[in-house]
């Protein structure tokens, strides 16, 4: 099967530039593809935006390495919300990188995978990888825009965050983020304290 590469800005931008080998070969061999005009840069919010094309190309998301939050996480959630397998390779507890990991198969849906044989089987033939449908109750990050998900991803838990941080974190404007704040808040998803904000312990 070809390796297919969504970029976060033009077809024509490879980035990072100590890549453009490797995507250059990608786009002679497979198929580079992208969702914004050509010469368009990649930033911050395209590279989170894109991760929804990649978790509806791909059969199965693996997440292989991923912090506590980062890019992998935001598309293995995109990958649930619309009915994905998702898997995860456990590393060390002493390492960073494996901590997204681990938080996927301690609190989401990933299936625990060790091999490369393991992945094939999850995925199976065509077709036969999408999730079985079943009745769920609505999940409260339901009807959420892009925007809303990608700011309820940068709030954090534990700590509390102004909105001018939450506005680069997120790749958003100090007056998308305050709005964005408000109809979370509303639904019960973000909390402020004392003028800043945190993820509420509601689940989504």
């Amino acid at each position: 099967m070809p390796t297919i590469a969504v970029m976060a800005g033009g077809v024509d931008r490879y980035y990072p530039s100590g890549n453009e080998d490797l995507l250059r070969a990608v786009a002679n061999q497979g198929a580079v593809i992208a969702e914004v005009p050509p010469g368009s840069a990649p930033t911050r919010y395209r590279f989170l935006q894109r991760n929804r094309i990649i978790a509806a190309l791909a059969a199965v998301t693996v997440v292989v390495e991923a912090r506590w939050r980062s890019g992998a996480l935001n598309t293995a959630h995109h990958a649930e919300s619309i009915g994905r397998a998702v898997a995860a390779v456990p590393g060390s507890i002493h390492s960073a990188n494996s901590a997204g990991c681990h938080r996927l198969l301690r609190d989401g849906g990933a299936v625990c995978v060790t091999d490369v044989g393991e992945i094939a089987e999850l995925a199976g033939s065509s077709g036969e990888s999408l999730v079985e449908d079943k009745e769920t109750a609505a999940s409260d990050h339901d009807g959420l825009t892009l925007e809303d998900l990608i700011l309820l991803d940068a709030l954090p838990v534990r700590s509390t965050s102004s909105v001018e941080k939450l506005a680069v974190v997120a790749g958003l404007s100090p007056e998308s983020v305050r709005a964005g704040l408000g109809r979370l808040g509303l639904l019960g998803l973000a909390v402020s304290v004392s003028g800043a904000w945190k993820r509420s312990g509601k689940r989504y």
